[in-house]
């Protein structure tokens, strides 16, 4: 059966944003408040530039650090392969 999907408002950047997903409330606006928070830190060190690029920046460093967990993820899988051998 399959989970339904949740309505959530968030607010990201000012903006208020209506949010659909199969994930629990609380973990959608965590997410929100993660997202808000990094195109926030990086408004501090660039505030000259428009709300989009802000945007873009922060999906970009969002990116890179999923990137990174998943490349440290996936080298400690090899280790504990190993190990196991």
């Amino acid at each position: 059966m399959a989970q339904e999907e949740e309505k959530v408002i968030v607010e990201i950047f000012g903006e208020k944003h209506v949010v659909r997903g199969q994930e629990s409330p609380e973990h959608i606006l965590k997410v929100a408040r993660i997202v808000d928070k990094k195109m926030r830190q990086i408004e501090e060190r660039l505030p000259r530039l428009a709300i989009h690029q802000i945007a873009i920046l922060a999906a970009l460093n969002l990116a890179d650090e999923l990137e990174k967990l998943r490349e440290e993820q996936e080298t400690l899988l090899q280790l504990i392969e190993e190990q196991d051998k």
